[in-house]
């Protein structure tokens, strides 16, 4: 299956936080998407990685994206090493994606500003007809390189270098971050759990994702938006298709 967009972050849920929209948007257009997480996020102060699983596979259910899949790196332990780069080089390979979004460039967790860079890279090496790699059933795979690479904008502020507008989608976009009841606030779980809070688990928390969005569609004149940031100048053949 060939995806257009391939979203590649470290944890379940990054993808929901600061990229959903933008994937709604163009599954809107009928463009192909899929989700891989790098981690089970077992670190995680609240629920277990299997609980985390379901979650995702709720949240994928909402946005309708075509796959999710996960790589099963060590959270918190992963490295960028040419080990770990070829257990991620085989999802770009096998889906061939013409876009891949991922994690900041840097960012408060340690995972985001990492994964951001095992995927650049991994994505780079894909391109490498000499860097071997093998499909699930151990046949050869073909060297692919996506057209771009981009980082979304997690809990630190950074400059965007481009703004996505996902106001007609911003609800469905919250539904599908209110899928990891474990991991946002949400008062039926809370209720029914002794787990202590963290620091994504407050009310204003969620606040502050709704505030980002309000954020970067300030910036282009519009409700709600998501920003993007890429290591490659971005250029336009049609100057009216600026908005």
């Amino acid at each position: 299956m060939k995806l257009d967009i391939l979203a590649i972050m470290a944890h379940p849920d990054d993808v929901e936080l600061c990229c959903a929209g933008t994937l709604l948007n163009q599954l809107a257009l009928g463009k192909k998407v899929g989700i891989v997480d790098l981690t089970r996020g077992e670190l995680g102060t609240r629920g277990t990685p299997e609980g985390r699983l379901e979650e995702g596979r709720q949240a994928a259910k909402i946005l309708n994206v075509s796959v999710r899949k996960n790589v099963g790196l060590r959270d918190g332990f992963f490295a960028n090493t040419e080990e770990q780069q070829k257990k991620i080089i085989p999802y770009i390979r096998k889906y061939q994606p013409d876009i891949i979004i991922t994690n900041a460039i840097d960012d408060r967790h340690p995972d985001h500003g990492r994964g951001g860079r095992i995927v650049a890279d991994s994505a780079f090496y894909s391109g490498l007809r000499m860097v071997e790699t093998f499909d699930e059933n151990g046949l050869p795979q073909s060297a692919w390189r996506p057209r771009n690479v981009f980082h979304a904008i997690q809990d630190r502020h950074i400059k965007p270098d481009f703004v996505i507008d996902i106001t007609a989608v911003h609800d469905q976009k919250l539904a599908a971050i209110r899928a990891f009841k474990s991991q946002f606030f949400d008062p039926n779980y809370d209720a029914s759990s002794n787990e202590p809070q963290s620091y994504i688990s407050s009310p204003e928390f969620l606040e502050f994702i709704i505030a980002r969005a309000k954020e970067m569609g300030h910036a282009i004149g519009v409700p709600y938006g998501e920003g993007f940031t890429s290591a490659r100048m971005l250029g336009l053949q049609d100057i009216s298709l600026f908005q």
